[in-house]
């Protein structure tokens, strides 16, 4: 089996993405429908279906997409964290129909200005919340976010966190610190995992080789190692860059055989329990 452990969908006539610009060669509708022919080709056998937006709306819909396709495995969905009924809301939202796809909760973290947004006490309350409801959390960060990661993991320690696209390191540049030193401070977390996802679009989208992103591959396994990273194709995010199976390639590339089964596979279905 290969896991994809994170792929988007969305639909414009149900709700805009706020967050793709006008123009972008992915403002457009994107469904299961157009996954699937090339996550198969690829030889993906299982995805993670992971929240674009926040709204509370998204995730029943994903929930539901789940539940009718069976390359969906779990969903990454969300909610927020700092409403005080949390733990009640994750109770209903595995009650839904596809509610046992549920696995993980997801915010744009990379959004907040607040550098230490994971760290307020409203946010921790909805961390204890997400951890009680036998749920990981995805963490969706930049750079400068990266040590505020590490106190809330070293603060929760029953809860999973899931670093999403290596915490998009500036790949473009070429430049690795302070990102690395961050990255390794994350990694001594024992209940941390990272996801090999969203490199291309980190480096430049036109002229990227593999040997670009080495580098911040190597720095992720070395920190990680392979029983705790995990394939993501960023679909269709990525296809700003690079075919699905570019990607898929890439990332083949840039892991040795000996670890593929568990990049490709065992990691993504131990956290997310698929």
């Amino acid at each position: 089996m290969t896991v994809d452990a994170h792929h988007h969908v969305w639909d414009l006539s149900v709700r805009d993405q706020d967050w793709i610009a006008e123009g972008s060669g992915i403002r457009r509708d994107f469904t299961v429908a157009d996954l699937a022919p090339e996550a198969l080709a690829a030889g993906v056998d299982r995805t993670v279906l992971v929240q674009t937006i926040t709204v509370p709306e998204e995730t029943p819909e994903f929930l539901a997409l789940a539940a009718a396709h069976d390359l969906i495995g779990g969903v990454v969905g969300w909610t927020d964290l700092t409403r005080p009924d949390v733990a009640d809301e994750l109770a209903r939202l595995r009650e839904l129909p596809g509610g046992q796809y549920l696995k993980g909760i997801r915010h744009q973290v990379q959004g907040e200005p607040d550098p230490q947004w994971l760290l307020r006490a409203d946010v921790r309350r909805g961390l204890a919340a997400v951890a009680d409801a036998g749920l990981v959390y995805d963490l969706v960060v930049l750079p400068h976010q990266l040590p505020a990661c590490a106190r809330a993991a070293a603060d929760h320690e029953g809860l999973t966190f899931v670093l999403d696209h290596l915490g998009k390191p500036p790949i473009a540049s070429g430049a690795r610190e302070p990102w690395a030193t961050a990255v390794r401070t994350l990694a001594a977390r024992p209940n941390t995992v990272c996801k090999l996802s969203g490199m291309v679009t980190e480096a430049d989208p036109a002229t990227w080789t593999v040997d670009d992103l080495r580098p911040y591959a190597d720095a992720v396994l070395d920190a990680f190692g392979p029983q705790r990273l995990m394939f993501g194709s960023d679909w269709p995010v990525c296809t700003l860059a690079a075919t699905y199976g570019e990607v898929l390639g890439a990332a083949r590339e840039l892991t040795s055989p000996a670890d593929r089964t568990q990049i490709f596979e065992t990691t993504a279905t131990r956290v997310y329990g698929l």
